[in-house]
């Protein structure tokens, strides 16, 4: 039976765990104190991470939480380059961020498209990426994750806190839990593993502000949210682009949900 190791076993671990279960893997998960079935690990120190057991492959999905630079050093820089010195013949999948793609025109961001980050937790997730790339491992920028008892769009809307930015016209890119989860193993089980590579893991429908806030008074018969200025305090950072996952779903892959609102009876 084939080992997969999720390190960082929350909400998107978790059902990563759950997802290679269901397809017949040994899954096992990390979190920083352990506890209800998982390993106590802390990514970002060596003799932590020297303590896993040998697996066949390894996702890296650990969270800075609300942390700035020093944790993102912690948890994603040092937490790569220990898991690749751990694990060197093992598939390694790094959870990133399409955060890197730091566009304002609308355009169309494919895993080619620059990547100059307007903040530096930007600029430490792209060393972190090369670190895993140069080990032949596989990144996989994820879109903003929502999914079941979580989306900040959702909530803000019912809350009455929602507001559009200036006109609305702002490209929101999402993807539902679930179908990260399964592009985590879609990746993993490629053959020949696709070492080496960059994959956006995006809805397929890419949504304005406008049309997300109008498609949710739609469904639950509210007005629209007051509009205002733009929010440059996001964590994400304040952008404008549309995501693309065409690369992803020409290996196989597509969303259960192509877009945010499909979702959203389930939400």
């Amino acid at each position: 039976m084939s080992k997969v190791l999720v390190v960082g076993a929350g909400y998107l671990g978790g059902e990563v765990i759950r997802v290679f279960r269901e397809a017949g893997w040994d899954a096992q998960g990390t979190s920083l104190g352990g506890g209800d079935g998982l390993m106590a690990c802390d990514v970002s120190d060596p003799d932590s991470v020297a303590t896993l057991p040998d697996v066949h492959a390894v996702v890296h999905c650990a969270a800075s939480g609300r942390g700035g630079e020093d944790a993102y050093r912690c948890v994603y820089l040092e937490g790569c380059r220990n898991l690749v010195r751990r694990f060197p013949e093992a598939k390694l999948v790094f959870t990133s961020s399409s955060s890197v793609y730091a566009h304002h025109e609308g355009e169309l961001v494919t895993e080619e498209a620059d990547t100059i980050p307007d903040r530096a937790t930007g600029e430490i997730l792209l060393e972190s990426e090369r670190v895993v790339l140069d080990a032949g491992g596989v990144v996989a920028r994820l879109a903003g994750i929502y999914g079941p008892g979580r989306s900040v769009l959702l909530r803000k809307f019912l809350d009455g806190e929602a507001v559009i930015e200036e006109d609305g016209r702002r490209f929101i890119n999402t993807i539902h839990r679930d179908d990260a989860a399964r592009a985590i193993h879609h990746l993993i089980s490629l053959e020949p593993f696709p070492a080496g590579e960059i994959f956006n893991v995006a809805d397929s429908v890419t949504m304005t502000q406008l049309e997300v806030y109008q498609g949710l008074a739609d469904v639950f018969g509210k007005g629209l949210p007051p509009c205002g200025p733009r929010d440059l305090n996001r964590k994400r950072g304040w952008t404008h682009k549309r995501v693309s996952n065409d690369k992803l779903c020409a290996t196989g892959w597509e969303p259960v949900y192509p877009g945010f609102l499909d979702a959203v009876p389930h939400l």
